[in-house]
């Protein structure tokens, strides 16, 4: 069974599953975060497959003020997704994603030393001139 669900086509199916049943037990849809629990997949692999699923219209993410919700649009056109077709998309674009993040972290730190340094150098200025003027004052 777990190689069952590797392929695209069964975990579109499964999500699919989880936002209806998910729908049906707690009358109302589901947010990406509340299907994880359900189906036992990480947010990133769910966030993906709704992504995909978006991108080929079989489900509608509806943004509101409870967050995104997730809707079934048109379940038939999972049967349009080829078969057993395993690749590593995930894979990439989850290293794609992690390669981003890690960028993103760098410039962050880099930025934060940067106004750090500058702080500094105003304290050191604003000091050096409080010392002119008192020198001044005597």
């Amino acid at each position: 069974m777990p190689d069952k669900q590797k392929d695209f086509y069964s975990q579109a199916h499964l999500v699919v599953a989880a936002i209806r049943v998910y729908e049906h037990v707690n009358s109302r849809p589901p947010t990406i975060d509340e299907l994880c629990p359900t189906i036992k997949f990480s947010i990133e692999k769910v966030n993906f497959i709704c992504r995909k699923l978006e991108e080929l219209e079989v489900i509608e993410a509806v943004e509101g003020s409870y967050g995104t919700r997730l809707f079934v649009r048109d379940h038939l056109k999972i049967e349009d997704i080829p078969r057993g077709e395993t690749g590593n998309k995930f894979e990439d674009e989850l290293k794609k994603f992690q390669d981003n993040r890690k960028a993103f972290s760098q410039k962050m730190e880099s930025f934060q030393a940067q106004q750090q340094q500058k702080k500094k150098d105003l304290f050191a200025e604003m000091e050096k001139k409080l010392k002119e003027e008192l020198e001044k004052d005597r």
